[in-house]
């Protein structure tokens, strides 16, 4: 008899489990939806900025400053400025990891990040771009 009692209330309770879960009001499922984050797409463009300095990250160069370290590179790795943009990115990241603290094989960093599309980049050629940019203070933030 205890076992009808109980497969009784078992299945009693799973009915009552089911029936509460589903909702005929709209207005408590559109309740339910998640509120998005903000994105990168949410900051001003100072908020990105200083997030960028944070990290060590220099402002994006322009004009004089931007053919400057254009001019630099291509003295140390020629390579690397033939895509600009992209060599001007590799720089700027780079100078999180010159920046940051207990950062391990930089070079090796500096290779990974002035190495894309068919411009490979050395470990030696690494170091040199790092002395580069320090010697031109573009990492100084």
């Amino acid at each position: 008899m205890n076992t009808r009692i109980t497969a009784a209330a078992v299945s009693a309770a799973a009915l009552l489990a089911l029936t509460a879960c589903s909702s005929s009001d709209d207005s408590a499922k559109n309740d339910a939806k998640p509120k998005p984050s903000a994105t990168a797409h949410d900051l001003t463009q100072q908020q990105k900025d200083e997030i960028a300095r944070k990290a060590g990250m220099p402002p994006r160069p322009t004009g004089e400053t931007r053919q400057q370290l254009l001019d630099a590179l291509k003295q140390t790795a020629p390579d690397v400025v033939r895509y600009e943009d992209k060599a001007v990115d590799a720089a700027r990241n780079q100078c999180s990891a010159i920046n940051g603290e207990g950062v391990k094989r930089i070079d090796w960093l500096a290779a990974q990040r002035f190495t894309y599309k068919d411009v490979t980049t050395t470990e030696t050629q690494g170091k040199q771009i790092n002395a580069t940019l320090k010697r031109i203070g573009f990492c100084k933030v």
